[in-house]
């Protein structure tokens, strides 16, 4: 006998009536983030045009260099939101989880950009370290300081949607690269009028480039891992097998993947024996119960057999435990 996680109409009114008020929670929870990014954005892009400005005036490469990362930030935020509208399509045709691995596709073009753009930041860094051309640190200074008042709003909007996603990670972390970018410049710009220290522009600019390279390399791991299908961060596969092979009444657990169809939707595969005689029905639901209250993944498809009796001791073999042997 073989039993999929969707047979039994009466769990699956229940399952239906608990994924309709999840899913009206989740697009509620998502217009929130889009009002937030809107907010991000429109802070961002105001304070970018005033950066462009002054840094050309001031002739100062951290200022270029901010203004630059902030462009970076517009397209990110821009990105996300398109992908936030992508990833609410409901599933049809092709595509039948929908788009919302959209978001993570995002996440990663955000972090490709950062690092490409830090790599260029660097180097120009470097090459005025050797070189240090005259910079304006009063003009710097007054500058920075809006920046860190412009994006300490901005932070603390975006620190309030939903981080869980990358989506909205990745224009976070953009923007909290900026907060400390400008921090740096700003005690660039007083080191230059206090000490007339011109290098101290590169090094700003160096630092710069280090944060992005940091929150740049983390989106790309993070996002990576969704898209290569590893198992969610916290979740062991090989515990979560041995869970299942612990039940009563199981014999054996195999073909078992757990993996992220997008930030914070992780999604369970199984095909469990138990022994002859066995309520498959009333096993599969306390399957999905540990698995809900254990590991809080929510959507499973678990296939449930019974075991012949001519079979004797089984051993089965595991996506990533070696095998679990209940003969």
């Amino acid at each position: 006998m073989s039993v999929g996680a969707e047979n039994g109409p009466s769990l699956g009114r229940e399952m239906g009536a608990h994924h309709d008020h999840n899913h009206h929670h989740a697009l509620d929870a998502r217009g929130a983030d889009r009002s937030r990014l809107w907010i991000a954005l429109s802070l961002i892009v105001g304070l970018m045009a005033t950066e462009v400005a002054a840094g050309i005036v001031a002739g100062s490469l951290a200022l270029l260099s901010d203004a630059a990362h902030m462009l970076t930030d517009a397209a990110a935020i821009g990105l996300a939101l398109f992908a936030a509208r992508l990833a609410e399509r409901p599933p049809r045709g092709d595509y039948t989880y929908g788009l919302r691995r959209a978001e993570i596709l995002s996440a990663q073009a955000n972090g490709a950009t950062l690092l490409a753009l830090a790599t260029v930041i660097a180097f120009e860094a470097i090459r005025r370290l050797i070189d240090p051309p005259s910079v304006e640190g009063g003009i710097v200074i007054a500058v920075a300081l809006v920046g860190v008042a412009v994006n300490l709003v901005a932070t603390w909007v975006l620190a309030g949607a939903n981080r869980d996603s990358l989506n909205v990670e990745g224009a976070y972390q953009h923007i909290l690269t900026d907060l400390f970018a400008f921090i740096a410049t700003a005690i660039a710009g007083v080191v230059i009028v206090t000490t007339g220290f011109g290098e101290a522009d590169g090094i700003a600019a160096l630092i710069v480039a280090a944060l992005m390279l940091r929150a740049g390399w983390g989106l790309m791991r993070d996002s990576g891992r969704i898209l290569l299908e590893g198992s969610p961060p916290g979740i062991d596969p090989d515990t979560v097998a041995e869970a299942l092979a612990a039940e009563p009444d199981v014999i054996g657990v195999h073909d078992l993947h757990v993996w992220e169809v997008t930030s914070g939707f992780p999604a369970l595969t199984a095909h469990v024996l138990l022994e002859p005689e066995t309520d498959c029905h009333q096993r599969r639901r306390d399957f999905e119960t540990l698995l809900h209250e254990r590991f809080g993944i929510d959507h499973t498809t678990i296939q449930v057999d019974h075991a012949h009796g001519e079979q004797g001791p089984i051993e089965l073999e595991t996506g990533p435990l070696e095998r679990i042997d209940r003969g």
